[in-house]
């Protein structure tokens, strides 16, 4: 009875000591992090990072948000609306080099850009060569229309013999479909649901990709402010190993990651996320990306990448890109 009386005791004693510990346990991190458009499938990693438990594993509850264009998540990041963001490279640069906006690219996700037109098979439009006196939908700040000269000069097409249309994103498709106009610009990641509206109407989209020109410029980047890379960067490092992992997870288990993705957003289709979902892949791994690492860049196509964002938008050319870029954290 003694022998059982002590053993209790030293029982009792050994979980009293454990709680404690346990209770100490660190919470995780809460972070927002702010997409640059709507939910579609090629956000699809991030939700099934979240679902699968990658960000929870690296000590973070993350939350996500919707944006509204590269431009206003570059500005939110900066203004501490949310710890991280996804946006076009250019934005980050432009801010930097502009307006010496506090935020810093922390790691590359496309190693080229989506960029492209859109066209239709039966316009018999092939390349970029030729396609002076069609007309080409465009939307206020559209980054196609700032790219494209240089595009254009590669192709051995006059720019200046192109017709632009003003017309709400919203209505491009619809445009191109009923052959209103001849090309429109959209991301080479939406042309799975889009085809899909072409086809109803017994029309095939076909893309011009940019890139055909060997205008290879790096795009979408995640990003935080200089502050919070400074001051928290194992919360950097955590959130960055834990996107790795869901890119990585997600690339191998594709349709998995869009049902996941899907529940939390239900208004996308199961297939347009696997569309988009399957073609974001190419960007993201690829032979760039097993030269240089995934998501760091190579310095060349950087420079390459400052050169035509500075053009277009009238900046210093000599300006140093890498002032807006920090990737010293990635895994």
């Amino acid at each position: 009875m003694l022998r059982n009386s002590i053993l209790a005791g030293l029982c009792a004693l050994a979980l009293s000591a454990i709680q404690p510990a346990r209770a100490q346990a660190p919470a995780p991190d809460r972070v927002l992090f702010q997409l640059d458009w709507l939910a579609s499938g090629e956000h699809a990693a991030w939700y099934a990072g979240v679902g699968q438990g990658f960000f929870r594993q690296n000590g973070i509850d993350l939350s996500i948000t919707r944006g509204y264009g590269s431009g206003d998540t570059v500005n939110k990041i900066a203004a501490g609306a949310a710890v991280f963001g996804v946006a076009d490279l250019g934005g980050v640069l432009t801010a930097r080099a502009r307006q010496n906006m506090p935020v810093k690219s922390i790691s590359i996700t496309y190693t080229h850009s989506p960029h492209s037109l859109f066209v239709l098979r039966s316009s018999g439009i092939t390349s970029f060569r030729g396609l002076e006196g069609k007309r080409i939908s465009i939307t206020p700040g559209n980054s196609h229309r700032l790219y494209f000269p240089e595009v254009a000069r590669r192709a051995g097409t006059d720019p200046e013999r192109i017709t632009w249309v003003n017309t709400d994103a919203s209505a491009m498709a619809a445009m191109l479909i009923s052959r209103r106009v001849d090309a429109a610009p959209f991301y080479s990641i939406h042309w799975y649901y889009t085809n899909k509206a072409a086809q109803r109407a017994g029309e095939e989209i076909v893309v011009l990709p940019f890139v055909q020109t060997g205008f290879a410029i790096y795009a979408a980047t995640l990003m935080a402010t200089d502050e919070t890379i400074q001051r928290n960067p194992d919360l950097v490092r955590r959130f960055l190993r834990s996107t790795q992992q869901s890119l990585t997870w997600s690339r191998d288990h594709q349709v998995e990651a869009c049902r996941i993705h899907v529940r939390a957003n239900p208004e996308v289709e199961q297939d347009d996320c696997e569309g988009s979902l399957r073609a974001v892949m190419g960007f993201v791994f690829n032979e760039h990306q097993q030269q240089t690492g995934l998501g760091r860049y190579a310095p060349d196509r950087l420079a390459f990448t400052w050169q035509v964002v500075a053009e277009s938008q009238q900046l210093d050319t000599h300006w140093d890109p890498t002032q807006a870029l920090d990737t010293s954290l990635l895994p």
